[in-house]
């Protein structure tokens, strides 16, 4: 339940504030990926690339003082003009374009509401581990590291069309193209007139979190521990930490929404969003893949053979190819050799495994189907973080992984956009890493220091 102590938006709000940026020769070495979608070798390999990367920060060294050792980076390259943060308050507008890829938003301080409220939709459930580790980050640092990545309809309104004038008619502040092959470019708006028509036109809408659940869930975590010290000591509001309160530019930051200013408010009850349009930007929805180690392939296949319907397939290609024809629910289970699609289970079986209280569209979901009736029904496990890993779209990499643990690789569609809006929009969640929504933000091109504001 929110705390009604909280200081709440009455809507959609994203204020300017000011963006910390490297100030190095190649922008493209010191950016990453989102931290989650990090493996061990991509640290390594980030690391080797340039010795300011941004993984540094988000992934800090795996000991009890890693947090610790985040700040202290954090405040070297801030010394050292390695970082440098922006001397005017901005929503920035963010571009990502490359072969078949176009996405324009608007990256800002969004205020934080509630799930409850209806405003910003959450539409996956966390885990407690991640959240955990995102919340020591962030309390450390002192930080919004890395924006999370929201959409909403905006038909075409004052936001979409400034962002679009920004980009197609303004010098970047900023540009850097990745490995990938992707080009990232940033301008700063910061006109009071244009700030306040773009956010005259979001107050009203309802954004859905494409990406980030666990740090809107640390937003909402740090802005309650701050509010509930502030009551304590008997104080109004918030602010940053008290040990970086003479830092050169701390302090209120003008130039923002009314919100910013409204009694009660401080930088806590704020977090560094994207924010896109997904009616002129469309997302691509990719599946996140399962890897059940140690579990043999034809031991899979066996359990499965008394609920399902198997097709076995001479290699993962063809299986993949069948796979995105199936009709739903279906599986491609493989160990990087022969691959088995499973297709039609039986439907009393799946319907005594599904929660009463869910709709008939959350129980439908392939995810669903996974979490609740054939990882805990067939195999014995739940889909949790310490019983399956997790492989992001990528279908060879998730097989290539199965193949290494000598376990079983549950390759899946991705859900379909329409379903994920529906269930969030009647207050449902689907389960835990259902959904890639892309393309995401690049970390590190933009980040938010508290202490600033």
């Amino acid at each position: 339940m929110a705390d009604p102590e909280l200081p709440m938006p009455d809507g959609l709000v994203l204020r300017a504030f000011r963006g910390v940026r490297f100030a190095v020769d190649d922008l493209a070495e010191v950016t990453s990926p989102p931290y989650d979608l990090i493996g061990e070798t991509g640290i390594r390999d980030l690391l080797d690339t340039h010795p300011n990367n941004v993984v540094r920060l988000i992934l800090p060294g795996s000991d009890g003082h890693r947090y610790a050792e985040a700040r202290e980076t954090l405040r070297a390259w801030l010394s050292s003009g390695v970082l440098v943060a922006d001397g005017t308050p901005a929503v920035y507008v963010y571009e990502q374009s490359g072969p078949g890829i176009l996405q324009r938003g608007l990256i800002g301080d969004v205020g934080l509401v509630s799930p409850g409220r209806g405003t910003i939709l959450p539409h996956e459930d966390v885990m407690p581990g991640p959240v955990a580790d995102r919340l020591a980050l962030m309390r450390t640092t002192e930080a919004n590291l890395e924006p999370i990545f929201l959409l909403y309809e905006g038909r075409g309104g004052a936001a979409t069309r400034l962002v679009d004038e920004v980009a197609d008619s303004r010098p970047p502040l900023a540009e850097a193209r990745t490995h990938d092959g992707i080009r990232h470019r940033l301008w700063a708006v910061t006109d009071p007139a244009e700030l306040a028509a773009l956010n005259a036109d979001l107050r009203p809408r309802q954004a859905l979190i494409a990406d980030g659940h666990h740090r809107y869930a640390t937003y909402l975590a740090l802005q309650a521990e701050h509010h509930a010290t502030a009551r304590h000591a008997g104080t109004p509001g918030t602010t940053g930490g008290d040990s970086d309160r003479t830092r050169p530019g701390s302090g209120p930051v003008g130039g923002n929404s009314a919100a910013a200013s409204a009694p009660g408010t401080g930088p806590w009850d704020f977090g560094l969003a994207l924010l896109v349009d997904s009616d002129s930007y469309p997302p691509d929805l990719k599946a996140i893949h399962r890897v059940i180690p140690n579990l043999p392939l034809h031991e899979a296949v066996g359990r499965a053979k008394h609920s399902w319907q198997i097709h076995e397939h001479a290699g993962l290609t063809e299986g993949l190819t069948a796979l995105r024809e199936a009709p739903e629910p279906a599986f491609l289970l493989t160990d990087g050799d022969i691959a088995y699609l499973i297709t039609d289970p039986v439907p009393d079986q799946v319907e005594r495994a599904m929660p009463t209280d869910r709709s008939a569209r959350w129980c439908a979901l392939n995810t669903s189907v996974l979490a609740e009736f054939l990882l805990p029904e067939v195999w014995g496990m739940r889909d949790d973080e310490h019983s399956v890993r997790i492989v992001h779209h990528d279908s060879w990499a998730a097989a290539r992984l199965a193949r290494d643990t000598g376990g079983t690789a549950v390759l899946m569609n991705p859900l379909a956009v329409d379903d994920v809006l529906a269930v969030a929009a009647q207050g449902e969640r689907v389960p835990r890493k259902s959904t890639s929504f892309g393309p995401k933000p690049r970390t590190g091109l933009l980040m938010r220091l508290l202490t600033l504001e």
